[in-house]
């Protein structure tokens, strides 16, 4: 017969993870919504000297990547950090990191500052990324890690849509400065509550050698310890860890196969949610018109990624990955024709589910990988 201790223990887990999820999403949805929002205003650059002074199509280009440069340096540097100090302080630590950024982008004044800003705020959202899947594939129950996955990763596109919405909303109320304050809410915010409710990870602190501080969470969160810490062998003994290991013979051809998938995929999400919008503004669309392209973009790979996932957790990653790759390579053929609003509409949602969505199972693909 099952005690009340039982139920009790089996609640506090669930309430635990659920935590973990929650404030995983909750993280990205901020993280989408700091990477978007710069192709939600670009258009008032390119038009509005008097903004943060003349800005080209090709400086526009520039300082939408000077984010992704920080992005990428920041996914790199995390696991290393983190192996240091744990997942979870480089998790708090980001949360204050992209905060800081925005609210500086918000006060840039020249572009050449702007560019900047953009980069710093891009380390923190690339750490964000790269630490929060990592962290929810641990917690996530063995089944269900790959919905875990994407409804964590699934924030990303959501606030990415969000940011399409704020835009149409308030952008002529608040400008473009207001819409970058919006992204340094999270320390305030998020980060209060992730201090006091965002567990460390059981597999670093067994790592690490704190096994007593390992048994109590793992107890309390039903996250079974590694089984190389339980017998007392060191972790170098399973093999080479961090890039040595990501280069080593049996996992160099995945990494580099991994990384081509992300990166591709990247290319595709960046460059749609920078320039969408003002390739419709040209294409004849009012601002306000051209931004509800960009919603329904996130839109589609927000409900197409956690659809997918449900299915890559029957049918494994790969074949999923594969499919929705190939559907978002069609549907952005079909995007070229000239179709009615409504019809062109549902075409940019499938995009969004092959370009976007695909990169939320990615991720999940890596974590479990």
């Amino acid at each position: 017969m099952t005690s009340t201790t039982d139920f009790e223990q089996v609640a506090l887990r669930l309430r635990t993870v659920r935590w973990v999820l929650v404030l995983a999403t909750v993280g990205l949805i901020f993280d989408g919504y700091d990477l978007v929002v710069y192709g939600a205003v670009v258009s008032t650059f390119l038009r509005d000297a008097s903004q943060i002074g003349s800005v080209t199509p090709s400086m526009a280009g520039a300082l939408g990547s000077y984010a992704l440069f920080g992005v990428a340096m920041g996914a790199l540097l995390a696991g290393s950090i983190g192996d240091i100090v744990g997942r979870r302080k480089v998790m708090l630590a980001s949360y204050t990191w992209f905060s800081v950024g925005m609210a500086l982008t918000a006060l840039s004044a020249t572009a050449r500052e702007f560019g900047w800003m953009r980069f710093v705020t891009g380390l923190g959202i690339g750490s964000l990324v790269a630490t929060t899947a990592a962290l929810v594939a641990e917690y996530a129950p063995k089944d269900k890690k790959n919905l875990y996955i994407a409804i964590s990763n699934g924030g990303i596109p959501l606030g990415s849509m969000l940011s399409a919405v704020l835009a149409i909303v308030l952008m002529e109320h608040i400008g473009w400065r207001g819409m970058f304050w919006i992204g340094a809410l999270p320390m305030v915010t998020l980060l209060p509550l992730a201090y006091f409710k965002m567990p460390e990870s059981v597999a670093w602190l067994a790592a690490r050698g704190r096994m007593d501080e390992a048994r109590v969470l793992s107890a309390r969160t039903g996250v079974a310890i590694p089984a190389a810490a339980v017998h007392g062998e060191e972790l170098a003994s399973m093999g080479k860890t961090g890039f040595a290991g990501l280069f080593s013979r049996d996992y160099l051809f995945p990494t580099l196969v991994l990384g081509c998938m992300s990166a591709t995929g990247l290319l595709l999400v960046y460059s749609l949610n920078t320039w969408l919008p003002e390739l419709m503004l040209r294409a004849g669309y009012n601002a306000k018109g051209s931004l509800s392209f960009l919603a329904v973009l996130n839109g589609g790979s927000l409900f197409g990624a956690l659809a997918a996932s449900r299915a890559a957790d029957h049918f494994g990653p790969k074949p999923v990955v594969a499919a929705s790759f190939a559907t978002g390579a069609a549907a952005l053929v079909v995007l070229t024709f000239n179709f009615e609003l409504a019809a062109l509409l549902a075409v940019v949602a499938v995009v969004g589910l092959g370009t976007s969505g695909t990169q939320t199972l990615i991720y999940g693909f890596v974590a479990n990988y």
